[in-house]
């Protein structure tokens, strides 16, 4: 029943859209606008309701006088990539930073709290595939708001053409490539005395690399691009 509720959520959804949200369409699967909110938050606090019957008593023991991360992790608030497909339980173990086009400068206050203050040795700065902030700042649509166009600014693409793949792929790395330049000037002490290691990665649902669909790709070690150099770090425990 839950399963089949989403599935009119995002029919309706996909029809306010479509339809501009106009009036006409405010109500859709014969639910009003009131009803579709209940439903939508009712899933949540079910969904939650799920992950809390599931944990063991002492879950939260450990967690709830503070917080030790093993890793900050800067990804793309896009709604097709979360933590569960990069740490299946991430709670305590994931400093978590999410923004548009998964930038650092954007958000450059919490990603200095994770390194500098919680020391994560690992700062992970993570892309995905058909990412809608790289294609905005590849195309530059008219119709955005100023304060979006202000979190574009350091997303760095290459080319415009939206419909390629191969063109959006590269922009997605090249803006990953980006982030973590600039990330490795603004920490360079802590990388220099050992104390950090950045990682850029896609999170890569479409398969554009060949190795499955939901593979995080890691192409990006401290700088380093080279796949084969990438490769012999022995990063990978499967094949």
């Amino acid at each position: 029943m839950l399963k089949q509720n989403r599935c009119n959520l995002i029919l309706g959804i996909l029809l306010l859209y479509c339809c501009n949200l106009s009036a006409e369409t405010t109500s859709f699967v014969n639910k009003s606008e009131k009803d579709q909110v209940r439903e939508i938050v009712r899933h949540v606090l079910e969904s939650n309701a799920e992950f809390v019957d599931k944990l063991p008593k002492d879950y939260f023991k450990d967690l709830i006088h503070g917080q030790s991360p093993i890793a900050t992790l800067v990804t793309c608030a896009d709604s097709r990539l979360h933590t569960h497909a990069l740490d299946v339980h991430p709670d305590g173990d994931i400093f978590m930073v999410r923004n548009i086009g998964n930038q650092v400068s954007t958000a450059e206050g919490s990603i200095e709290y994770g390194v500098r203050h919680l020391h994560t040795p690992i700062l992970f700065i993570i892309g995905h595939s058909s990412c809608g902030a790289v294609e905005a700042a590849m195309s530059k649509p008219s119709n955005l708001e100023p304060s979006i166009w202000r979190e574009l600014e350091t997303i760095k693409v290459v080319g415009n053409e939206v419909d390629s793949h191969t063109e959006v792929k590269k922009s997605v790395e090249s803006n990953v490539n980006h982030q973590v330049t600039l990330a490795l000037k603004k920490y360079s002490k802590e990388i220099d005395a050992g104390n950090l290691t950045v990682f850029g990665g896609v999170y890569d649902f479409r398969n554009d690399y060949g190795r499955g669909n939901g593979r995080l790709v890691i192409i990006n070690v401290n700088g380093k691009t080279n796949p084969i150099e990438i490769e012999k770090m022995q990063l990978y425990s499967f094949n």
